[in-house]
């Protein structure tokens, strides 16, 4: 196919330098509008505005919002013609199944799968033993040098070799550079979570342990997942789906049928009380 057009967005701002590496290695293969927060938007998930404030950026645009309201502004009045939204190069990977739904730079790839318009969510893995740590840390240009190369090469040829037939999006997570070349691995999110909580007086804190996992290099996580992956040194993409699906439950099904019934035998025990 001719030159894809592609809307580019991210959740880290639209002057993030993860922002800039892809905005330059995507210009080479395609045709790409900018169409980010103008201020960092982490974490937000799909959480949409009812109206935002663009402006002209010398990239394309900026808009006070989240990523979400980046596609839907971008794909509906900025890039209508996007044959391609990709989103990223985040500053820190999204991996796990339990990720996918908080991540902004995840919920934007989703948003754009609604509008029948494939997408790709690009991260890289910065390793650091806490969450906390990310507000410290920032990767200089050529840390994201892999996660740039292979978001190009899919980017270059996926669509046309009928990726998108058998899937909505890509989730992409690759290592930083440094750790040198890293071929790409199919994966599927990995189900592992290690959440916990402990309250301190009137405050709890939240911990996420897998986070010392990874920087220790001694995560549980089995081969095919996506975190495994990363920790090995390549880079992790996962071909996914966006709606939500639904299965047939007998049980489920059972429930509904007596319901009615249910309620009949509560109106008839409240009246026989009123009665006594």
């Amino acid at each position: 196919m001719d030159q894809p057009t592609i809307l580019l967005t991210n959740d880290d701002g639209i002057e993030s330098v993860g922002f800039r590496a892809l905005y330059d290695a995507l210009s080479e293969i395609g045709d790409v509008t900018a169409v980010a927060p103008a201020n960092d938007q982490s974490a937000v998930g799909r959480a949409i505005s009812h109206e935002v404030t663009v402006r002209e950026y010398d990239l394309g645009y900026a808009v006070e919002g989240t990523p979400s309201d980046c596609v839907v502004a971008g794909l509906e009045a900025l890039v209508t013609d996007a044959d391609l939204v990709v989103a990223g190069c985040n500053r820190g990977a999204n991996l796990g199944a339990y990720v996918l739904g908080r991540s902004g730079t995840v919920s934007a790839a989703v948003e754009a799968t609604f509008f029948d318009v494939p997408a790709m969510a690009v991260s890289m893995y910065i390793p650091v033993r806490e969450d906390a740590a990310f507000s410290d840390i920032e990767a200089n240009g050529d840390s994201y040098a892999e996660a740039a190369r292979a978001t190009r090469y899919l980017a270059d040829h996926a669509l046309g070799a009928g990726v998108f037939e058998q899937c909505d999006y890509l989730n992409i997570n690759a290592p930083v550079a440094e750790w040198g070349r890293a071929p790409i691995e199919i994966t599927r999110p990995s189900h592992l979570y290690e959440m916990d909580a402990v309250k301190n007086g009137d405050a709890v804190t939240l911990h996420d342990r897998i986070w010392e996992h990874m920087a220790d290099g001694d995560i549980p996580d089995p081969e095919g997942t996506d975190r495994r992956a990363v920790v090995d040194g390549k880079v992790s993409v996962s071909p996914l789906t966006a709606p939500h699906t639904t299965e047939h439950h007998e049980a489920l099904d059972a429930l509904a049928e007596t319901y009615d019934s249910d309620e009949d035998e509560a109106d008839g025990d409240a009246a026989d009380g009123d009665a006594d």
